[in-house]
């Protein structure tokens, strides 16, 4: 069967999909991207068996096609092209032939039958919907404080809890934590799954943060459905406890200042590269209208910077691990942030004026 379709019809999908494919595989059809087109629509999918993109487009595209194909060849081919070229496909006998002008690729493909197809879970279901730019800045505010690769599995990715009608998203490694919450429309029993690092990292990369159409989000057993536009992106979830955040996030510390975002972190950035590249530790000491931020590292080298601040409560000597107070001030959109701390061996909380849900924690170190 021939199929004709344009290279730009083709990549924005394939981008979109793709970023899920394992390269190396022990099961070669997971390396391919299954495509079904019939009655002008194309329809792409990819999984690792934890996680399923799906995605619809009108192509407008005349004929059927159903078959797998590797999704990085596909995708690299389709990028090498030059702009508006027309692809030809024609499958035949487990290869597909690509004819693009006067370039021809000869490819391998697998029978869609054989691609195991993640569906929906039966059972619990919790359904409620949230725009995809409110999504994205939700999960923006949270998901560099995940674990990476933490023995504590359940760390290795982001709570999200739904309860009465707030959804509360949590991301911690356990030297941080990174709280935000929104209202629903509708109130819901105590429920919480625990998202995969992938597919947090995947599910940001497909939302559009100016598009206020809406995400349909099931809370399904042992699952997670996301739904907007013509995507669909199904999950398993973490099966662990997660610590409970409320311990975490303190309460009544008196020692605050508030300081300009774009300056303490153009200060911290420029502290930082005299800091232990180990440790990455920095001290700040904090005195009456000043704030210092120091960092020294093996070679006896150090750099100091300092900051004038609305401050005349005690005085404090603590430090941090300087990449943690970086992340949480390059994801904040802010400007005035408020540091907040109880004494020299407790923890940081750091909010901002204009959205009071957020809070992040950052636990103190030994300098």
């Amino acid at each position: 069967m021939q199929i004709k379709i344009s290279r730009e019809v083709l990549l924005k999908p394939l981008n979109n999909v793709t970023g899920i494919v394992e390269r190396r595989h022990t099961l070669p059809i997971l390396s391919n991207l299954l495509i079904n087109i019939r009655q002008q629509e194309m329809h792409l999918t990819a999984t690792d068996l934890e996680m399923q993109i799906s995605l619809k487009v009108n192509s407008g595209v005349e004929g059927e096609l159903s078959t797998t194909i590797s999704a990085k060849k596909l995708l690299d081919i389709c990028r090498s092209l030059p702009e508006n070229t027309a692809i030809e496909m024609n499958n035949q006998d487990n290869r597909i032939t690509l004819k693009a002008g006067k370039s021809r690729f000869n490819l391998q493909t697998l029978p869609a039958a054989d691609y195991p197809l993640m569906s929906k879970a039966s059972g619990q279901n919790i359904s409620f919907s949230l725009s995809q730019s409110e999504l994205k800045r939700l999960l923006k505010q949270v998901e560099f404080a995940m674990a990476q690769q933490d023995i504590r599995y359940y760390l290795n990715g982001l709570l999200l809890e739904v309860q009465g009608n707030q959804m509360h998203v949590v991301g911690t490694d356990g030297h941080r934590l990174s709280y935000t919450n929104t209202t629903l429309d509708q109130e819901f029993e105590k429920t919480e799954v625990i998202l995969p690092r992938k597919t947090v990292l995947e599910l940001t990369k497909l939302l559009d943060d100016q598009s206020d159409s809406p995400v349909v989000i099931d809370l399904l057993n042992g699952q997670i459905s996301f739904e907007f536009g013509d995507i669909q992106l199904i999950s398993k979830v973490i099966d662990g406890k997660f610590p409970d955040y409320n311990r975490v996030i303190p309460n009544g510390h008196q020692n605050t200042f508030e300081v300009n975002r774009q300056q303490i972190l153009s200060a911290l950035q420029r502290a930082s590269i005299l800091s232990n590249e180990k440790y990455r530790s920095i001290r700040m000491v904090i005195t009456d209208g000043q704030l210092k931020l120091i960092s020294t590292n093996t070679e006896q080298e150090e750099a100091e910077e300092e900051l004038d601040i609305n401050y005349s409560k005690a005085a404090l000597d603590i430090g941090f691990n300087v990449t943690y107070l970086i992340d949480v001030l390059n994801n904040l959109g802010d400007e005035n942030i408020q540091f907040a701390f109880a004494d020299a061996n407790s923890s940081c909380l750091i909010t901002t004026a204009s959205d009071i849900n957020y809070k992040y924690v950052v636990m103190p170190m030994r300098i």
